[in-house]
């Protein structure tokens, strides 16, 4: 393969917008590519969920932490987002089997088009495509997907048997979204940053920044799911499935009567849909949801603080604007 000779990202806002959407629309295509099997019927599957869209904020992450520095050539960052994004991926297909959902991105889900068996052989297809194109970039990117891909089991493994006995809700929770989510958005920023040759102490601030930065989106989709009503799925899916969530971990702290009284409706059948109605109509009034913003925007301001010691520029700017925006999805 003849490489792009590799050039720095432009510095002003606007070249530097069209350059980050250039390689964004590179990448898009290349993973259509990336999911394509022997089999008609395995392409089909493993494009399911990709073609249903989705932000591919962790491409976004590994080419805005490339233009810290130079990217060493055009098709390792593409190589190092798509790794990113194939992970991702393969992980919701199991995640959806393992939580039987119905939708995905606003589109059913693959295990309920086909079956959970298809759904766990092509998100580990797709695994092993990630796998493919990261050997490609070096012994220190394999590592650390692999490395993040152990992380992302134990933080499934981690929520589907609870908190320890004696262990705090909040903290446990917060443990299996920092490596269910903060670990692979993480792993995002430094695969960009080590693309293109930043230092150690730039990729463990990079490392920080994303690990924080995960948790701010993770968080963030908890109080979506109860605030919102135009996402890809249903709002209040995760209370109807029973899901502990930082709006319902962080209510079960307050004492008074009619805190308790929500909690156990939270906690009852929500099948029916005018149960779950009023439930979120009553968890969104309730003074706990202001409280789960400021936790959030709380967290920002921490992985934005990470990027301190990081090359100034557009790129650093574009990753402090993220932590802006991701609280926004939010408010």
């Amino acid at each position: 393969m003849t490489l792009v000779s590799p050039s720095p990202a432009p510095q002003t806002s606007d070249a530097f917008e069209a350059y980050v959407r250039e390689r964004l629309e590179v990448i898009e295509s290349a993973l259509a590519e990336a999911a394509t099997g022997r089999m008609p019927f395995v392409t089909e599957a493993a494009r399911h969920v990709i073609a249903a869209g989705g932000k591919r904020f962790r491409p976004l992450l590994v080419v805005l932490a490339s233009a810290l520095g130079t990217p060493r050539s055009e098709e390792d960052l593409t190589r190092a987002a798509l790794v990113m994004e194939l992970t991702h991926v393969a992980s919701l297909y199991h995640d959806d089997v393992m939580d039987e959902a119905d939708l995905r991105r606003g589109a059913p889900s693959a295990n309920s088009v086909w079956d959970n068996t298809v759904a766990i052989l092509v998100g580990d297809f797709l695994f092993a495509r990630a796998s493919d194109l990261v050997a490609d970039l070096g012994v220190e990117f394999v590592q650390l997907q692999a490395r993040t891909f152990a992380r992302l089991v134990q933080g499934q493994i981690a929520e589907t048997i609870g908190p320890a006995e004696g262990q705090d809700p909040v903290e446990s929770y917060l443990g299996v979204i920092a490596d269910k989510t903060g670990s692979l958005i993480a792993a995002s920023t430094m695969f960009g940053g080590m693309i293109a040759g930043l230092d150690a102490d730039q990729i463990r601030a990079l490392d920080e920044y994303g690990e924080e930065l995960g948790l701010v989106f993770q968080l963030s989709d908890d109080i979506i799911d109860v605030t919102s009503e135009s996402t890809g799925k249903k709002p209040g899916t995760d209370l109807r499935e029973g899901v502990s969530t930082l709006p319902t971990l962080l209510l079960g702290e307050y004492e008074d009567e009619e805190s308790r009284e929500l909690l156990a409706a939270i906690r009852s059948d929500l099948d029916d849909d005018e149960v779950l109605a009023d439930v979120l109509g009553r968890l969104r009034a309730h003074p706990v949801i202001d409280r789960a913003r400021q936790e959030v925007a709380r967290r920002a301001e921490v992985a934005r603080g990470h990027l301190v010691g990081l090359p100034e520029g557009v790129a650093r700017d574009a990753l402090s604007e993220l932590c802006d925006t991701v609280v926004s999805r939010s408010a």
